[in-house]
């Protein structure tokens, strides 16, 4: 005899209706989304920090911290898309710099 627990104690999204099988799908896409960006964020600021004032040249840091606003404004925005509305603490895990911030949703001429 098998037994299994009442409907009304199941997740919401382990029932077999298809819009529950869809929200799971589209939570987990936009989970795995998320995390791309993170993965481009901390590139993006890997090699802001990896080249020295001194090494580089005016042209090429101006490059990296655009890049790296770039993907920063983009994480912000998938964070914002799962729900999470404050970013202080993604600020302070990936360590981000205030000039990366300070450009943040920028349009810049092509």
């Amino acid at each position: 005899m098998t037994v299994r627990p009442p409907q009304s104690l199941s997740p919401s999204f382990t029932r077999d209706s298809g819009l529950n099988l869809l929200e799971y799908e589209l939570m987990s896409e936009r989970a795995d989304a998320l995390g791309r960006h993170g993965l481009k964020v901390e590139k993006a600021i890997a090699a802001l920090s990896v080249l020295g004032d001194a090494a580089t040249t005016p042209d090429r840091r101006e490059q990296l911290l655009n890049d790296a606003a770039d993907a920063v404004w983009a994480f912000f925005i998938q964070r914002e898309i799962c729900g999470l509305r404050s970013n202080r603490d993604a600020v302070q895990r990936y360590g981000i710099p205030k000039e990366v911030m300070a450009r943040l949703g920028i349009i810049r001429k092509a």
